[in-house]
């Protein structure tokens, strides 16, 4: 029997702004450190994206994940290694979250919101592929159109010229009259 204690820890990861592209992949990949670790996640949300107030790796943009869990206080110190041996975060912080109420760790579960907004990005970026797609239908209508132009000039230029002389002066075309 194990006198583990357990406490309730608040952790902030943050990606490089790439990560957005992929905020399934991103997610899973904290859920899977803290997993891995013997954490129970509480509650977890993407937090926010935001400019950064320094470059952090060369990235001047990131996106947050905010999470509330539970963990013995042994695994703290694997958890923050894990971190920091992954390639994808930039940064990590845990606290302990020991004085704010469940309320609000219950009030902070995001992981609906991020199904949706993971399902909206893939809807638009299915739609970006679409529409790049009739970008190409468009250029080849428009060589399409560039060729028949071409086409109809060669053969007026092969026409014979029909010329009119003009009348020279406006007394000649009065006394025609």
């Amino acid at each position: 029997m194990s006198n583990e204690r357990i406490r309730t820890y608040e952790g902030m990861f943050l990606f490089p702004q790439s990560a957005t592209a992929n905020l399934q992949e991103a997610a899973d990949h904290v859920k899977a450190i803290l997993d891995r670790c013997g954490a129970s996640i509480v509650s977890f949300r993407k937090w926010d994206d935001r400019r950064l107030a320094y470059e952090v790796q060369g990235n001047k943009r990131g996106v947050y994940f905010l999470a509330y869990f539970t963990a013995p206080t042994s695994a703290l110190a694997e958890i923050e290694r894990r971190c920091n041996l992954s390639e994808e975060i930039l940064r990590t912080m845990v606290t302990s979250a020991e004085h704010i109420p469940s309320e609000i760790i219950e009030a902070n579960e995001g992981q609906e919101d991020l199904k949706a907004e993971i399902k909206l990005r893939s809807e638009k970026k299915a739609d970006s592929s679409s529409k790049s797609g009739s970008k190409i239908s468009k250029k080849s209508e428009e060589k399409e159109a560039k060729a028949k132009v071409e086409e109809v000039a060669e053969v007026v230029d092969d026409a014979p010229e029909v010329t009119e002389e003009a009348p020279e002066s406006s007394e000649e075309v009065s006394s025609e009259a």
